[in-house]
């Protein structure tokens, strides 16, 4: 969609006529109203599951290899992509340069808009140039609309340099999508607050970033069974929820799950190895090494 070109075309920037009344209405009213317009949207991602499922699959298996997660976008779907980039690092013990986000207007754009950012189509090109993105990493752009001109240069550009390329809309035949190898329209229909796409559009975003991030973890032998038993130990919370996950691992008690975890510096996966297979920390660290990170093999294999 080129300058000019009538935006109220797109579904996410139509008006309801349902929620027409929206000012006239009570507090319980909009509540209710919202709530029932935010219980769509995972039925939403749910029709777009045949177009999640082998995007996320083509990712981990990059990811397999030693690429990287990079979402690029502009707005609400930038800040999201930073959000779930964010919570990779405490929540699955990875470096912060193997899934991490990139904003139109730079990093201060996450608090403070930079205006006519989303229309720098070079900028988002050269912003993947100087994140050096190569073959084996994914780069999802997210744009609501799926026409921003920088998510869809830097998909564009991804692309050329081999990438896999990933386009995360809300709408139906999307430049993102054509310029995408793997386009994912999640239509979410327009917004009880018209154009606010940081509503069921968000919310579809954040949902779809939930299982790139996730099942790619997931797959690379982050967690054992649904226990994210690569977590970073970094407070109260953390620790207990560390026994706990060493208790259950290793069928032990309190006591035991502690001293273990001490002597590993609270790492759950050498703790639970240590004491299902009865060795020290270096043996442990060696198997634990050799299995790839993946603690069921660790476990379970001779």
């Amino acid at each position: 969609m080129s300058a000019g070109e009538d935006l109220g075309v797109l579904a996410t920037e139509a008006s309801d006529p349902r929620y027409a009344q929206l000012d006239r209405m009570s507090v319980a009213e909009l509540a209710e109203t919202m709530n029932d317009a935010d219980a769509t949207v995972p039925d939403a991602v749910r029709r777009a599951l045949p177009q999640i499922v082998p995007a996320i699959e083509a990712t981990a298996d990059r990811m397999a290899q030693g690429g990287r997660l990079v979402y690029v976008g502009a707005g609400t779907p930038g800040r999201i992509g930073v959000l779930d980039a964010s919570e990779c690092p405490p929540t699955f013990s990875t470096p912060p340069e193997l899934v991490f986000a990139i904003m139109a207007g730079g990093a201060g754009a996450i608090v403070n808009p930079v205006e006519g950012a989303e229309d720098d189509a070079d900028g988002g090109a050269e912003a993947i140039d100087a994140a050096g993105i190569g073959p084996l990493d994914t780069v999802i752009g997210i744009a609501s609309s799926g026409r921003t001109p920088y998510v869809v240069a830097a998909v564009r550009r991804a692309r050329e340099r081999g990438a896999l390329a990933v386009g995360l809309s809300c709408n139906t035949g999307t430049a993102l999508s054509a310029v995408a190898e793997h386009g994912i329209e999640v239509t979410v229909g327009p917004e009880v607050l018209s154009g606010s796409t940081r509503l069921k559009s968000g919310t579809a975003q954040k949902l779809v970033l939930n299982m790139f991030s996730t099942i790619s973890m997931v797959r690379q032998g982050k967690a054992y069974g649904n226990l994210m038993v690569d977590v970073k130990a970094t407070n109260h919370k953390l620790r207990e929820r560390a026994v706990r996950m060493v208790r259950t691992v290793a069928d032990v008690d309190r006591e035991t799950a502690t001293v273990a975890l001490e002597r590993t510096r609270f790492d759950v996966k050498l703790a639970a190895i240590m004491l299902v297979r009865q060795e020290n920390l270096d043996a442990a660290t060696a198997r634990l090494t050799a299995t790839g990170g993946r603690l069921r093999t660790a476990l379970e294999e001779n």
